[in-house]
């Protein structure tokens, strides 16, 4: 077999656009997740490296009676979370923090390439247990899959037991 630059997880469709940040947006939580399990994984995470924005898409229920207000409150520049900054080692692990308005950067994480929570299958994982993380933020699972050249899209969860919980969709755009 040999090697591309990209790892499909699923087949996906190649006749489709790929997407933007604000058409991922506009997507329902089962579309999203529809998106996420066809997306490919880089081979390496130096697709990642740099300070990518990131976008709160939409969250899950309870709270989506509330899905327009966050949304727009997401587009806005008023909105806390600016996107994390990657830095890969070597190709394989790597790791990263979250850039927030006001507080800096926040709530660094390890990068590397695992199963994902959402299907099983090959994705990049973004662990936050680390020791300087606060104990609320140790008990965030993230993931990541790529569904356009430079745009990534991500569950966030809750490390609930028997398995976590899906909170919020969220999008990577290295292209900015």
């Amino acid at each position: 077999m040999s090697q591309t630059a990209t790892t499909t997880t699923r087949t996906p469709d190649t006749h489709a656009r790929p997407p933007h940040v604000d058409e991922l947006a506009a997507m329902t939580v089962a579309e999203l997740h529809e998106r996420y399990v066809n997306a490919s994984v880089p081979d390496t995470l130096d697709a990642l490296d740099g300070a990518p924005r990131g976008r709160m898409l939409t969250v899950i229920p309870p709270f989506e009676q509330h899905r327009e207000a966050l949304a727009a409150f997401a587009r806005a520049d008023g909105f806390p979370w600016r996107g994390k900054s990657f830095r890969s080692f070597d190709g394989q692990t790597g790791d990263g923090i979250n850039r927030v308005t006001l507080l800096g950067d926040q709530f660094p994480f390890h990068l590397r390439f695992g199963r994902s929570e959402i299907d099983g299958e090959r994705a990049i994982l973004l662990d936050y247990d680390r020791p300087e993380n606060p104990w609320l933020i140790r008990q965030i699972h993230d993931e990541l899959r790529q569904v356009g050249p430079e745009l990534f899209l991500g569950p966030a969860m809750w490390k609930a037991r028997p398995s976590p919980k899906l909170v919020l969709w969220f999008a990577i755009d290295t292209s900015a």
